[in-house]
Formats: C-alpha cells, structure tokens, sequence
C-alpha cells in the first residue's frame, strides 16, 4: 500500500512539474509588444508601436528597416500560419501531419506551382526595390526564428524550422491564387450532367450567362470519372489547414455622393474561416513612405491597404483561368497522347514527398502540352484516358510580387491602373479611391476568347487542336470602370458586362448581394462612413422573396396541416432579413435544403449532390428553376411509373422541412429563431482535435447574416440540427477621405495567431456584432495609447 502511495505522489508530483513548466514556456512564448530588442541589418534605431488591438504602427527612417522589422513582429504573431502557408503549394505538409496530408501534398505537389515559383524567382530584378524590400522582410522572419520564441503548435508537432526563402513567398501567392478558382470544382460536374442528360438539364444552371443579370457595367461519356476530380479537389480544399478565398463585396463612393464630398471605400474579402484569420495588419511609416496594409502571413506587401493618399481593396473576379483537356492516348503507346501535329511524348517527372514517421512516397508526374494530368495526382480515378490540367497561373510569367509591391506603392491612379496589368492570375476585381476624388474598378487577369463552339464549363478536348486554341485580349480590353459618370463603382463576384460583344466566362456569384448594393447605393446622394459601416453588414436578401413566392405558390395548401401553414405564413410575411432573432431564415433554408435534394440528388446521386451544394452554380440557379415549371429537375428519375410536378417537390420538400424543424426544436414555431442554428466557430488546424478546441479555437457563437446577403456568411445547406457557417468576411473596412485618421475595421478574431496573445481574440465580440475599432494613422494618438518596442541595429 506504502508503495502505490509513494508511486501516485511521485506521479502527482511529474504531472504538476509538467504542468508548471508547460505554463512556464506558453508564458515565455507570448509575444513581446514592449521594451527593446536588437536586429541585425538595420541601420537605424526603429520604433514598433502596438497599439490597443495589436496593431504594429512602425517608425524607421527608411523602407528597408522598416521592413525587416516587420518580419520580426509578423513572425513572432504569425510564424505557425506563416510555417502552414509555405508548405501546401510544394506538398510538404506530409512533413508535419504525416499520411493524413498525403492526398493533398500529392496534388499541389504535382500541379507546378513550386515550379512556377523558382522560375518567378530566378526572373526577378536583384536590384529592384521589390527584390530588396522582400528580402529584408524574409530577413525579420529568419532572425526571429533564430531568436525568438517557437510556437507552441510547432513544438507540439516537432517541426525543424527552415529558412524562409522567396520561393516561400511566392508559394503561398500560389496556393491563394489557385483557391480562388472554381473550375475545378464545377467543369467536370457539369460534363457528368451533358453527357448523362443533356444540355436541356444545364439550362436552369445558366452556364452560358444568362443568369447575370445584374452586371458590372464597364465605362471606357465518362460521368464517374469526371465528377470524381471535383470531388476530389473539393475534398482537398475542404481538408485543407489554409483557409480558401470565396468571394467578396466591395465599392467606392465618389465624392459627388457622399456628405463631405469626399471618397469613401468599403471593402470585406470574403475567405474561408480559420484561426488565426487570414490577415495581418501593419503600419509603416517613413520619411518616403506611408502604408496600413493587410498582409497574408509569409508575404511582404498588402494585397489590402490604405494611406492618406489613396486605399485599395479586392474582390474575386471568378473568371475562368482553368480549363481541363481530355487527352487522346496512342493506343499502341500509353506514354504519347495525340496532338493535331501526330502523336507526342508525354513528360516525366518524379518528386519526392517526405511524411512524418513513414517512408517517402514517390511522386510521378505526368505532364502534356495543356499542363500536369491530374487523374494521376488523386485517388480513387481509373481512367483510360488523362485529363489535364491547364491554368493561366502557372502558364504565364509570374510577376505577382512585383504587382503587389507597385500597388502598395502607387503614386496616383495611372501607376496604380498599370501595376494591375502584372496580375495574370488569379483574376480580381481591384477597387481604388483617392484624396483627389478619383474612384476605379479595374480587373485583373489575363482574359482570352475561344472558339464559339467551345464552351470551357466543361472538360474539353485536348486532340482536336481547336479547344485549346486561345486569343489573348489586350489588358485594355479587362473589364473596368474609371471615374463613371454614375459616380459610384461596386463588385460582388457577379459577372461583367461583354467585353466587345464577348460574354467572359466564369463562375460567377448570383444578382443577390450586386443588386442589394446597386439598390441602396444608386438612390442615395449623402453618404456617410457611418452609414457605410452599417451597409456592410446589411443581412437583407435581395431575391429571397422572390424566391419564396415562386416556391408558395406552387404548394398545395390544401395538404398543409395547421402547423405547416403557420410556418407557411411566416415566411409569406418575411422581409427577407437574417437578424439573430428572426424565425422565417431557419425555414427558409431547412426548405431549400429539401428543395435542392428533391431536385438534384437523384440525378446527381448523394455524394456528388453534397459537392454541388458547396459550388457556386446552386447558388445561381435557385432563383430560375423555382419559377420553371418546365424545368426536367422536377421529374425523379427514378420513379420510372410517373413524372413529379414542380407542385408534388416543392409540397413534399416543405413538409419535410417542417418535421425536421419539430425534431430539431420543437413544435412551437416561435422559438425557431435564427440565432439558434446559424453559428461560426473560428477553428485552428490543431483545433480540430477535441482535447485542444477549447485552447485553441474561438467560438461557437450564433451569428446574423446569410448566404449571398451583404453579410455573407457562407454556409452548404444541410439538413443538421446548427448550420455551421464556413467562410465570410475575412475584415470588414471603410475609409473615409474626409477623415482618413478615423477610418474604420474589425477582424474576425484578432490580430495575433498566439493563443497566449491578449489580441487572439480580442475583436471576436466586435465582429460578431456588426461593431468597428480605428485603424489609426495620427501619430500622437498611437504614441499615446499604445505599448513600445524599440528595435535597435546590432552593430
């Protein structure tokens, strides 16, 4: 008995001395917001103010120095995000997780964006200020790896900690570049419907654009195949421990149409959630040079950024940049596929994946004249023939980086309008206003026509020597709007007017929030930032009644029960708002649920229907078909004695909506409220481990908005008791020209990735409630309420 005593107090006494020192080193590892520090290649004393939110307000006398102390402060807040971000494009997450990333490391690892990158970097200008600014931002990073405190996430995962490099940089510009496409989830989906169907079933899908109604108008035979590379791509994405970007809403008010006569940008990337969030935000300030900018982790300049002089800001173009070849093998040698010239040799190239305690897997990459053939990078396809993967990205010269720092660093709105011309992929929307009362929509993204007998929505042909030809348009053709006499410019993914006649094709977001943001902006003549900061969390749909009334009109009431028409009556009396409290967006969705599944799912069977909910063209054709009485999805096909009516569907998928809603909460209907179903929780990749959720993950909390309202909180429908909200906006921003030191943003969580941080998830609350913090450039003010880190030169 002695000796079990003596054994549990000696095990009590590890387990307490495990736990002190794992206190001891979460506290050492906390960044260090004041005192000093030295680093090496700076010239002159630097001064990092940050201030009640984390932010970091930089004083150095030149660029270079404040650039290398940016790395510093970025890495000691961001240095787990930054290790995640540089490993995904080249497939070296196997490294760390081990065999439950292999899937996806096979994948990018095989698609050239490494490649992509070395090439990129062996072209850039040594002397070339972005070559020399990068340089000394990789230089910060690398010296706090050297010197500062590891991560607790790379201690819990035994990560050897490597250099950063260039290649890194342009690396994690490739992996957010290729999350922002969507062909690959849709293209082959689309080409299982036509060649099961026929093209009679893709009219309610509007592939041809018809659906774009809403535009942005310029001023100057093998299904199982196909549908499983979206399937597996989508997987991959999904699993991912980087968060993909999704959409986005942004405009710029010109000074004719606001209060002070001034500009007034707002801007709210839409990007998958993730804990840390996706951006960090920094102010530099120089004798040369101002910025507050917003920074992916890894990366050195802002892809979103603000001074006194002019802001920027972006949203997803969804053009289409991918389009996939079925290639035509030699039947006498499978290493040769047919070009319109004869036969051609494939090329061969292997790679090496390294995965934690496991042995390196060898890695054959096929590649043809349209790009890598990516059925040989995902499971689970047998194929006789190869589909390959072509991709504007990494096709054309690569000068992302060169483009980000010429934006960062525009004199006015000509220099700014050229640096757009460098971003060949991925395609966006780039949104610009100025001091001087200029305004700017301009796109990015090298466009091209084919054929009029092609349509690239599906897997094309890769012999034929027609589907792969291809005539590039003149940047000055990119869609655009400068300075329109409407005075006012906007985007939300939806799709451009024709470009000389030619309708671009993409994978564009419906009318939904274009038309809200159209609507409330083309009436109104004195804007106000607060006024614009209440727009952007706006939660009002502009086609849900529509929609609803194309679908109650076809039920047949007279097989309602009393509950059933209850319900029924609440959404009849909708105003189509998505607030916390309101009760008719918990039936709305549960019966588009029911709708879509009655709809869709026979066709599409169960696995490759739950794709199709994640992609944008569900979203597109919700509104149409629920007013085509003609529309074949009506029809089950597998009632073989019968054809379904749009009448019996939409009655039954009603109906089953209602019993679910009672099982889940109830039977009274007046607790069915939105706040109790539609919830975020911003997870950590470690997260996701339930004994770690607590520490490392944010939330659950319910949340207000919805899909495709200005406050798009992006959700699959589902059929579940919680509606988990996936994505949404990533910051929200409003700069305002008339008081640009009072300009305004929220993130979702908070600035550091350091879960010992006290800026966490210190804006959670703000955002989770429509709620704004400053973005602060008045010196005396930031001195005033902020802590000091002085960097001084280590000679």
């Amino acid at each position: 008995m002695k000796r079990i005593k003596k054994f549990l107090l000696i095990l009590l006494l590890l387990l307490v001395i495990v736990v002190i020192v794992g206190a001891s080193y979460l506290q050492y590892s906390k960044p260090k917001y004041d005192g000093e520090l030295t680093l090496s290649n700076i010239n002159k004393e630097t001064t990092v103010y940050f201030d009640d939110f984390g932010v970091p307000h930089i004083y150095a006398k030149n660029q270079k120095d404040a650039m290398t102390t940016l790395g510093y402060v970025h890495a000691q807040d961001r240095l787990w995000q930054m290790e995640l971000m540089r490993r995904i494009a080249p497939g070296r997450l196997s490294e760390i997780f081990g065999g439950a990333a292999l899937k996806t490391d096979k994948f990018f690892a095989g698609i050239g964006i490494d490649e992509n990158s070395a090439k990129a970097v062996a072209q850039l200008d040594k002397n070339s200020q972005t070559y020399i600014l990068a340089k000394a931002y990789l230089d910060g990073i690398n010296q706090y790896i050297e010197n500062g405190s590891t991560p607790i996430e790379i201690k819990l995962l035994g990560i050897d900690q490597e250099q950063f490099t260039l290649k890194d940089i342009y690396n994690i510009f490739g992996f957010m570049s290729f999350s922002f496409a969507m062909a690959q989830k849709t293209d082959p989906l689309l080409t299982d419907i036509r060649d099961r169907f026929g093209m009679e079933y893709l009219k309610d899908f509007g592939i041809n654009g018809e659906l774009g109604t809403q535009q942005l108008q310029s001023f100057k035979g093998k299904y199982k195949e196909y549908s499983e590379i979206s399937k597996s791509v989508a997987s991959l994405l999904e699993a991912s421990p980087v968060p993909a970007f999704i959409g986005s809403n942004s405009w710029v008010i010109g000074g004719e149409k606001t209060k002070s006569g001034k500009v007034i940008l707002a801007n709210d990337p839409h990007i998958m959630y993730s804990q840390p969030g996706t951006w960090y935000e920094a102010h530099i300030v120089c004798p040369d040079y101002e910025i507050y900018g917003y920074y992916i982790a890894g990366t050195p300049f802002p892809l979103l950024g603000h001074n006194r002089d002019y802001a920027y800001g972006l949203t997803m173009f969804e053009n289409d940049d991918v389009d996939f070849f079925q290639e035509e093998e030699n039947p006498n040698n499978p290493k040769q596929y047919k070009t319109p010239k004869g036969y051609k040799n494939y090329t061969y190239k292997q790679k090496n994946i390294k995965v934690k305690d496991s042995s390196d897997v060898k890695l054959n990459v096929k590649t043809s004249s349209h790009g890598p053939i990516i059925t040989g990078l995902l499971d689970g396809l047998n194929t006789d023939n190869s589909v390959a993967m072509h991709w504007i990205y990494t096709q054309q010269k690569n000068q992302i980086l060169e483009a980000v720092y010429q934006l960062s660093h525009a004199k006015n709105l000509e220099s700014f309008h050229k640096s757009i011309e460098l971003i060949h992929a991925p395609g966006l929307n780039i949104m610009y206003g100025d001091s001087k009362g200029n305004i700017a929509w301009i796109t990015s993204g090298k466009l091209y026509k084919v054929d009029k007998s092609i349509n690239t929505n599906f897997i094309l042909n890769g012999a034929n020597g027609i589907d792969d030809q291809k005539t590039f348009l003149a940047f000055a053709k990119n869609p655009q709007a400068i300075n329109p006499p409407w005075h006012y410019v906007y985007s939300s993914n939806n799709q451009p007017s024709p470009i000389d006649g030619y309708l671009y094709p993409g994978y564009y977001l419906p009318k939904d929030r274009a038309t809200r943001i159209d609507g409330l902006l083309n009436p109104k003549n004195d804007w106000t930032k607060e006024e614009v900061s209440k727009m952007i969390v706006d939660n009002t749909s502009a086609t849900a009644q529509t929609i609803v009334g194309n679908m109650t009109k076809n039920i047949n009431s007279e097989d309602l029960s009393k509950k059933e028409k209850e319900a029924l009556t609440v959404l009849q009396t909708w105003k189509a708002t998505h607030n916390l409290e309101d009760i008719a967006p918990t039936i709305y969705n549960k019966w588009l649920y029911f709708y879509l599944k009655s709809t869709l799912e026979d066709e599409f069977g169960s696995a490759n229907f739950k794709l199709l909910l994640s992609t944008h063209i569900v979203k597109q054709m919700i509104e149409s078909q629920t007013q085509n009485a003609n529309s074949p999805w009506w029809d089950n096909i597998n009632t073989k004695d019968k054809k379904e009516t749009q009448s019996e569907i939409l009655t039954k998928s009603f109906k089953e909506a209602i019993v679910s809603l009672e099982n889940q909460l109830g039977s009274d209907i007046s607790q069915w409220n939105w706040n109790k179903v539609h919830q975020v929780e911003f997870q950590h990749p470690i997260g996701k481990v339930k004994m770690f959720s607590q520490f490392f993950n944010v939330g659950p909390f319910p949340i207000a908005g919805s899909n495709e309202v200005i406050d798009n909180q992006l959700f699959i429908y589902t059929d579940e008791a919680i509606i988990p909200v996936k994505g949404g906006p990533s910051t929200r921003r409003v700069i305002d020209f008339s008081d640009i030191e009072n300009s305004i943003s929220v993130l979702p969580t908070g600035q550091s990735g350091n879960p010992m941080s006290k800026h966490y998830s210190d804006q959670s609350e703000l955002f989770i409630n429509g709620k704004f913090r400053k973005m602060k450039l008045n010196k005396k003010e930031i001195e005033s309420n902020s802590s000091k880190l002085v960097f001084k030169p280590k000679n």
